[in-house]
């Protein structure tokens, strides 16, 4: 099955296709994770996009039935260089083609990724599509420049209806705005009795639940896109503890008067050092993001900067200089990648304990 990957921008990559047989357009990004590719596949964050991954093989380990993030992808597609069709891993129930097949996913393999990526970031993520070799360029190019894609991202990944993942420790309620699974179980091993919500729940309907903290989750898209989030968390600062992930700490820039734009070609794999400005310690960090808080906009807020990126030296963390909140932009759940930031989950809950004393 021969397919071809298409940019706005003209330009034009050949290779094989696999799983679904479907054409699929998305925003392109790079991931430079050398394993993960299944919680990545599975990580709502990834909402209408087509992940490029930088390591060459992929699919070498298979899929597996405990390493998804959620329980439908939500990714458009996947371009790799090598896919592998014969995985050799104990844990291995089907390959990558297999999952894509089933869950009617598009992927490219084949393509010099690393031309691609260089693309990307000299030029910036683009608009790009996967479709069939023999399909007309320039038409697929003037349909890429016309074309708008939805800014309702959090709203297609975020839980319909509220449920529960009892604990007997802190009530947490976790705002889902495209959760990872991972939140879940960091808040889980430390017995929190957690009650996921939509997007869209207000802050009455919150603090009715009588929380003991609050968790703002990850999730895709541009944070400026959720303003009803934004009145939210402005109602709910200083009447309990927050903590923020990755969207979640960018709606609480948002919410405090700071301001956030987009990155050229963002933050995306398991190995970024994240300094934490306030033990002067570094850690090794799972990161996927487009869009970071403008640290200049600090300055005017009550909020002060705790973490930077070593890379380029953009925001990653910031917290209250009055309310208990604070938030990352990174992931500390990991899922996949280093586990060096899961202490934050410990800092949550000695808040929690603080506020309640």
């Amino acid at each position: 099955m021969k397919k071809k990957l298409i940019l706005e921008s003209g330009e034009v990559f050949y290779g094989t296709g696999f799983g679904a047989e479907q054409d699929t357009a998305g925003e392109v990004v790079f991931n430079t994770g050398m394993t993960g590719y299944q919680e990545l596949i599975s990580d709502p964050s990834y909402c209408g996009q087509i992940v490029c991954m930088t390591y060459p093989l992929i699919g070498n380990y298979g899929i597996n039935r405990d390493d998804y993030e959620s329980i439908e992808p939500a990714i458009k597609g996947l371009i790799v260089k090598e896919l592998c069709d014969l995985p050799s891993n104990f844990r291995t129930q089907m390959t990558l083609d297999e999952l894509f097949q089933k869950k009617n996913l598009s992927g490219i393999s084949g393509i010099d990724t690393r031309r691609l990526t260089r693309i990307l970031r000299n030029k910036g993520v683009e608009k790009g599509k996967i479709v069939n070799a023999d399909a007309d360029e320039k038409a697929v190019i003037e349909e890429l420049k016309a074309t708008q894609f939805p800014t309702n991202q959090v709203e297609q990944v975020s839980t319909k209806t509220s449920y529960a993942s009892p604990g007997r420790g802190f009530k947490v309620v976790l705002v889902d705005f495209g959760s990872k699974l991972g939140i879940i179980r960091e808040l889980s091993q430390r017995n929190c009795d957690i009650i996921v919500v939509s997007h869209d729940t207000t802050a009455e309907e919150i603090l009715l639940m009588d929380p003991d903290g609050i968790m703002l989750s990850n999730g895709p898209g541009d944070p400026e896109d959720n303003a009803e989030a934004l009145v939210m968390i402005q109602k709910l600062l200083g009447k309990v503890p927050i903590f923020g992930i990755c969207l979640g700490h960018q709606l609480i820039g948002l919410a405090c008067g700071a301001k956030t734009y987009k990155l050229k070609f963002g933050h995306r794999g398991g190995n970024h050092p994240v300094l934490d400005l306030e033990k002067n310690k570094v850690a090794i960090t799972s990161q996927n993001h487009g869009y970071a808080i403008d640290q200049e906009s600090l300055k005017n807020t009550d909020l002060v900067e705790t973490h930077i990126a070593l890379n380029d030296r953009t925001n990653e963390g910031v917290k209250h200089k009055i309310h208990p909140c604070f938030s990352v932009q990174y992931h500390p759940e990991a899922s996949p990648g280093p586990e060096d930031a899961n202490y934050l989950f410990d800092n949550f809950i000695e808040l929690m304990e603080d506020f309640k004393k």
